[in-house]
């Protein structure tokens, strides 16, 4: 993993060690931008993305955070991370310009997951790959 992703996965484990599991899925994505404001990492919470058919406009979806401009994070709160929570991930990867994402997941046990999608894949309608 970079060392951008290696920072946002500590900033995770800073967040998850002070609050542990419980709480709702704002109140970690918030913590987890404190958390990275404080280890000089710029983030945006809830950046908009428009998803479109054809070249028109048929969904808008908010990601919970894009860090330094590159990376796409999504925050949960569950007992595991699903297959649904990737989907979910990976749209935001396909509808947008970032290659890279990280699932954070605040469940009764710490866990992420980090996704790619190749941008030549995106003009090719490849499937996705996964690290980590």
């Amino acid at each position: 993993m970079d060392s951008l992703g290696e920072q946002i996965v500590g900033a995770f484990y800073d967040v998850y060690n002070d609050l542990g599991h419980g709480y709702l899925e704002h109140t970690y994505v918030r913590a987890v931008q404190i958390a990275l404001r404080h280890r000089s990492i710029e983030s945006s919470r809830e950046v908009p993305t428009t998803v479109y058919f054809r070249g028109e406009a048929v969904g808008e979806y908010r990601m919970d955070l894009v860090v330094a401009g590159q990376i796409v994070v999504e925050c949960k709160r569950a007992d595991r991370i699903t297959p649904a929570h990737q989907a979910q991930l990976l749209h935001y990867l396909k509808s947008t310009r970032y290659d890279v994402g990280l699932l954070l997941n605040f469940g009764p046990r710490p866990e992420y997951k980090r996704m790619i999608f190749d941008t030549a894949r995106r003009r090719g309608g490849g499937a996705p790959g996964e690290i980590g």
